[in-house]
């Protein structure tokens, strides 16, 4: 029953502030700004190749084999790297705009901000994010949603990802939750779902790029936030 429920954990990128678009228009700005059309074919030919590194960088960072720094470091000088432009100053002064420019941008994901209208005034509502603390805290006073959350909890906090159980654990001591009465609400089914399922918390699917075959049922599947106004 969903009126068990008291305490809403939800993921931030992808979830309720839309990550993808608002890096594509940023990475899109920067490319220009820096005249990468020198470089690359195309934007979207820069932007594969940093997708293709970057997501394998973040499971390094994951599993600890990178470090923050270094994670940054790699995914802006590699596409340069690619195509024979290595340039160390051009990717860190790249790397430095973006990140200034990034958390200013306000897109959120369809329904996100009447979704947190009406669950703010009936649950706990916290966010637990594997972001960064320099930028997650500025992308939700951008999209105007700080406001809804009582407390943010970010891998940042202890050096440790979700999917890990540590985490999810520690966001639960930090609010002064139980695993009961607790759900999570994530677009990542690894990080999510079978990480919250992992440590025996009931957790809701939100999966937006429509992916078929799940490993096990979760306890809710959406394909809509507003789908969280018929089940809480």
């Amino acid at each position: 029953m969903a009126s068990q429920y008291k305490n809403l954990f939800f993921d931030l990128d992808d979830t309720l502030w839309a990550f993808s678009l608002n890096a594509r228009d940023t990475f899109e700005e920067m490319y220009h700004k820096y005249d990468y059309g020198r470089f690359f074919r195309s934007f979207l030919h820069f932007y594969t190749l940093y997708q293709h590194r970057n997501t394998e960088l973040w499971e390094e960072y994951g599993r600890g084999q990178v470090s923050k720094e270094e994670l940054n470091r790699q995914r802006f000088l590699y596409p340069l790297e690619a195509v024979g432009a290595r340039d160390v100053a051009l990717a860190e002064a790249f790397s430095d705009d973006f990140f200034s420019v990034i958390p200013t941008k306000n897109r959120l994901m369809p329904h996100a901000y009447e979704v947190l209208e009406y669950l703010a005034g009936k649950y706990n509502l916290y966010i637990l994010s594997n972001g960064f603390q320099e930028l997650q805290c500025h992308k939700m006073r951008s999209a105007g949603i700080d406001r809804f959350f009582k407390k943010i909890v970010l891998s940042d906090d202890i050096g440790v990802l979700k999917p890990w159980p540590e985490i999810f654990h520690f966001a639960l001591s930090a609010t002064q939750s139980e695993v009961r009465d607790s759900l999570m609400i994530g677009d990542s089914w690894e990080n999510d779902v079978a990480g919250a399922k992992g440590v025996g918390m009931h957790q809701v699917f939100y999966n937006v790029t429509g992916k078929e075959e799940l490993p096990f049922q979760p306890t809710y599947h959406i394909s809509n936030l507003k789908e969280l106004m018929q089940i809480l």
